[in-house]
Parts: structure tokens; C-alpha cells; sequence
């Protein structure tokens, strides 16, 4: 269990700093769209691209920690799609760790409660 633990941990890493940066920069884009003058020729300030750039690097970390544990876990592949998904849609990488957290921590709790 210790492989899988250390795979969690990572994934919850992962799908924290992910789902953080994707929030601000849809927020951002969000009202950057609606009240300022983003949709022109050069209205983007350039830290609102890096923010952009700096969650499509975050989203490859999150893919590897994503794919790592779901191999461990030995998840279909609908499932595992699924769990990589959820760091492409704004606040579903929190219900991922959620999901994650929970299946693994009853997954760890079911043998011992078995064998009493």
C-alpha cells in the first residue's frame, strides 16, 4: 500500500496546484472577456499568458501523477479518462482528489474489516 499512498499523494499534489491555477485563470479570463478588453489585438497583459502556459505544464505533471495511480489502482479505461479530464474542467480536479482520496482510503479500511 505504500506504492499507492505515495501515487495519491502526488495526484493530490498535482490536482491542487492544477485545479488552483485553472481556477484563476478562468476567473480571470472570465472577467477579463466580460469587463475589460481582452478580445483586441494585444489586450491580454502577458501574466495572464504565462498563467495560461504555466497550466498547460501543470496539466502534464497532473497526467503522469493521474496515470501512475490509476495503473496502481488498475482503474478501466473509462475511469481513467475520466480522472484525467477533470483537470481540464475548472474545480473538477478538487472532486477528483475528493473521489480519490475517499476510494482509496476505503479500499485500505475493507480488508481489515473483513478478517474481524
Amino acid at each position: 500500500m505504500n506504492r499507492i499512498n505515495t501515487a495519491l499523494l502526488a495526484f493530490r499534489i498535482m490536482a491542487w496546484v492544477t485545479g488552483v491555477v485553472l481556477a484563476v485563470a478562468s476567473v480571470w479570463a472570465a472577467l477579463g472577456y466580460l469587463f475589460w478588453d481582452y478580445s483586441t489585438e494585444g489586450g491580454k497583459p502577458s501574466l495572464y499568458s504565462l498563467l495560461w502556459l504555466a497550466h498547460g505544464w501543470l496539466y502534464f505533471a497532473y497526467l503522469i501523477a493521474a496515470v501512475n495511480l490509476a495503473f496502481l489502482l488498475r482503474f478501466p479505461i473509462l475511469k481513467t479518462v475520466a480522472l484525467l479530464l477533470a483537470g481540464t474542467i475548472p474545480f473538477a480536479s478538487f472532486y477528483a482528489d475528493y473521489v480519490m482520496h475517499r476510494y482509496v482510503r476505503n479500499r485500505e479500511e475493507s480488508p481489515t474489516q473483513r478478517t474481524t
